[in-house]
């Protein structure tokens, strides 16, 4: 009898690969246009001034300055309110 299983059968191996999600560029540090300041899933954090978001929902910088985050008060369709991040690049 062999001691060892057929070629193939492993039931290992099936581990997605890393996405490299999170924030990139800090507050006070500085961004060039184009540059990704947050790779997310859905948005925790929504674009301010000097920001746009992408199709991924990845925050990136469209003019040069400084990053700069904040918080704000939302109001949901149903009237209740909810604080969210938001980030900036303030221009140089």
């Amino acid at each position: 009898m062999a001691h060892t299983k057929a070629i193939g059968s492993t039931q290992l191996g099936r581990d997605s690969q890393p996405k490299y999600l999170g924030v990139k560029l800090y507050d006070g540090e500085p961004a060039k246009a184009g540059s990704i300041i947050i790779r997310q899933r859905g948005t925790k954090f929504l674009p301010g001034k000097g920001v746009r978001i992408g199709s991924d929902d990845t925050i990136y910088a469209v003019v040069t300055g400084k990053v700069k985050f904040t918080t704000k008060k939302k109001v949901r369709f149903d009237g209740t309110h909810r604080l969210v991040k938001v980030v900036n690049v303030i221009a140089n």
